[in-house]
């Protein structure tokens, strides 16, 4: 039986109003690295050989404290990328809708469907990261730490779960909080959701 730890970057700086941040490269706040150092002082209690990350600065952080904490290096895995937002990237809810009128309504219609003009849909998302986390699953030799953010954490627990992408928003996923996911020759079980240390 092997083990993934699925995991969300410690906190990054809020903007109010608030912004769509996707694949805009943000550092952690102190009080991020803060939480992550704490994340770090866990997992090295958890037998975790192996840490992938997402290519994104937020998680090249948290990976590297953590990895600091085990005494581990980090292995980078571009599919492990937030959601593309496109032309939506750093907007507010109120500049969309005025830039393009309709977009905003229409996504709230097809959460899972709806594509911003030159970027991703939540299942083109998943489409994406679901390979490359089976790839590091196979990869494992026993417990792996795999960190990454919020909507690739939900696209993935989703599908685990065998619940539509309508309901990703249904669960939270906390900065600096993990999933533990059990995985054997034949199928993925989700163990808990949104732990944290």
């Amino acid at each position: 039986m092997k083990t993934i730890y699925l995991i969300r970057h410690g906190e990054i700086a809020a903007t109010s109003p608030r912004r769509f941040i996707g694949q805009t490269n943000l550092p952690l706040t102190v009080k991020g690295r803060e939480q992550v150092t704490l994340l770090g002082k866990y997992l090295s209690t958890c037998g975790v050989e192996n840490i992938v990350c997402s290519p994104l600065l937020r998680c090249q952080e948290s990976g590297q404290i953590i990895a600091g904490a085990s005494g581990l290096s980090i292995e980078t895995e571009d599919n492990l990328s937030e959601i593309n937002l496109g032309v939506w990237e750093g907007l507010t809810v109120d500049e969309v809708k005025k830039r393009y009128p309709g977009a905003y309504e229409q996504r709230g219609e097809d959460l899972a469907g709806y594509r911003p003009t030159d970027g991703e849909s939540f299942h083109d998302l998943l489409e994406r990261v679901w390979p490359a986390f089976l790839q590091i699953v196979e990869a494992s030799s026993s417990t792996t730490a795999v960190i990454a953010h919020a909507g690739v954490n939900r696209v993935l627990l989703c599908h685990i779960l065998g619940m539509p992408l309508t309901r990703m928003f249904t669960f939270e996923q906390s900065y600096a909080h993990y999933n533990v996911v059990s995985a054997d020759k034949t199928h993925l079980k989700l163990k808990a959701l949104n732990c944290s240390p």
